[in-house]
């Protein structure tokens, strides 16, 4: 089955070819056997022999494809008598499959002018009658123009399609990766929520077991005991930053989402407690932590207020666990907009030891904390502070989306200051739609303006039309007056000059001329009358070829 396809498959081009030269030589061939005396080489053979080479080839080389059929439509003209070209179909049709498979719409645009160009140019070497000048300005850019914008809107609209197919594939994969990303940041958020809670609660409980061994009251073996569970929860934090590091593993592979993506996600706000009751409880695990307020911070959005709790917590842990035994002071300050918060502890005091020894894999906690601050629009500095003590200052906005500390004079960021990618974008439609104009408005108002001329021809054409059965009626003698409700309003502008120069007007006389019948592609005989003193002398047919 899959050898029948693949050589269907290969067959179907050839098929197509044949099936449309078929089709495009039906014309040639009708034309071929309504000619008088027809040449059987130059008016069938030689035609169909091009259009066989020009409909495959229109594969590889469409605008050469366009020029030979453009060139059997040339060969009519000098044809004796000429003739309009049964090619024009084939010249379509070449024209669409050109839009279809082109791609340099300049240059397509430059091929079709250059075969108008040509058919104009064998016009005026061969000095043809007007009638052919309207087939040249008026048919064959109509067979040109439209074919060629149809052929651009199916490719188009097959780009379109194919681009389509394409962005579902793309959508599939992002989603793929959506998931495996969203299960990456469910880990980092585990993690976060760890260390932030967790971690804080067992450097806490090292600290109070810390504090307890040193109690006078205590005898050795409590004081053992209390060392034993001192270094159980010094494991304890060490296997839990082992945990931690194993959970943020994938945090910084390529196409996963930041550390801070779990900032404000559903489950890790901590608990519903204040800045004062973490002080407090942090007092009571014998931290030395005071709270100085300047200002109330009237903060309206609660995703600030919990950073402010994360900004304290994470200060207060790194205070217990590498400077055990400091004083911490956490400063809250809130103006002009935004809220300042200032957390700073002392050196350690001299032989105090570490709440939990350092472990390797750490330092993500103030890593986090700084992305959860940028993420609110705040800015963290962190850093040594006075002899050998330590601080962190967060500067927030009162609310998410107002006023951004690290915009300089606070300044709120509107579209035109930041406009982004979808600026980029707008020029980009922009651009495209310019582009729409010059290929396609430019060969419609040409294609318009050629029609209305070929309008303006033909009604010059058809309103100068004499039926024979009045021409037979008319007797000479009788005055312009009297034939006035008989003859056509216009006269025939265009006699050929051979015409005229082979029935030479009589001598005193004032001819008109009229159209024998209104085929607009033939040339038709012309109906000659003469008048001398405004009365009818002479009548004459004059044929619209040469004879003999």
């Amino acid at each position: 089955m899959v050898g029948t396809s693949t050589a269907t498959g290969r067959w179907r081009p050839v098929l197509h070819d044949t099936a449309l030269w078929a089709a495009l030589s039906a014309a040639g061939f009708y034309a071929y056997t309504d000619r008088a005396a027809p040449s059987l080489t130059l008016d069938l053979l030689l035609p169909l022999s091009v259009l066989a080479v020009a409909v495959p080839g229109s594969r590889r080389r469409p605008g050469a494809a366009v020029f030979a059929a453009n060139a059997l439509c040339a060969v009519g003209l000098a044809a004796t008598p000429p003739a309009a070209s049964p090619y024009l179909l084939a010249l379509a049709a070449l024209a669409y499959l050109l839009g279809v498979r082109g791609t340099d719409t300049g240059r397509a645009l430059l091929l079709l002018g250059t075969c108008v160009a040509v058919d104009l140019a064998v016009c005026a070497v061969l000095a043809v009658d007007a009638v052919y000048w309207f087939y040249v300005l008026a048919l064959v850019p109509l067979a040109l123009l439209p074919a060629w914008l149809a052929g651009r809107h199916r490719q188009a609209r097959l780009a379109l399609v194919h681009g389509g197919w394409e962005r579902a594939r793309v959508l599939a994969e992002q989603q793929r990766s959506v998931a495996e990303r969203a299960g990456l940041r469910e880990r980092t958020r585990i993690a976060a929520d760890v260390h932030d809670s967790l971690g804080h609660q067992l450097s806490l409980i090292a600290l109070r077991a810390g504090a307890l061994e040193l109690s006078p009251t205590l005898s050795g073996q409590d004081r053992a005991d209390l060392a034993g569970l001192r270094a159980d929860v010094a494991d304890a934090v060490g296997h839990l930053r082992e945990t931690l590091t194993v959970l943020r593993a994938d945090e910084d592979a390529p196409g996963t989402a930041p550390r801070g993506a779990f900032v404000d996600a559903p489950g890790t706000a901590p608990a519903a407690e204040s800045v004062d009751a973490l002080v407090r409880r942090a007092r009571e695990a014998g931290v030395a932590a005071e709270v100085h307020r300047e200002g109330e911070p009237p903060l309206r959005s609660p995703l600030i207020t919990r950073t402010v709790h994360r900004v304290v917590q994470e200060s207060l842990t790194n205070a217990v666990k590498h400077a055990p035994g400091a004083a911490v002071r956490i400063h809250l300050t809130h103006r002009d907009d935004r809220a300042t918060v200032r957390v700073t502890n002392s050196p350690p005091p001299e032989g105090a030891s570490p709440a939990a020894p350092p472990a390797p894999g750490g330092g993500h906690g103030l890593t986090a904390l700084r992305e959860r601050v940028q993420l609110v629009g705040g800015t963290l500095r962190t850093g040594p502070y006075g002899d050998g003590g330590y601080e962190v200052c967060a500067v927030l906005p009162d609310a998410v989306g107002g006023r951004r500390p690290s915009d300089g004079p606070y300044a709120p960021q509107g579209p035109d200051q930041d406009p982004g990618p979808l600026h980029g974008l707008a020029d980009a439609r922009r651009r495209t739609r310019r582009r729409f104009v010059v290929a396609f408005a430019v060969p419609a108002a040409l294609g318009a303006v050629m029609l209305v001329s070929a309008a303006l021809l033909a009604h010059q054409l058809t309103a100068c039309v004499l039926r024979p059965a009045d021409f037979a009626g008319l007797r000479t003698g009788r005055t312009s007056t009297e034939l006035a409700r008989v003859l056509p309003e216009r006269q025939f502008p265009y006699v050929p000059d051979r015409v005229a120069d082979d029935h030479p007007e009589p001598p005193g006389t004032v001819c008109a001329f009229y159209r024998s019948n209104g085929n607009l592609l033939e040339q038709v005989d012309i109906y000659r009358l003469c008048y001398a003193d405004s009365r009818l002398v002479a009548k004459d047919v004059l044929p619209g070829t040469r004879r003999g």
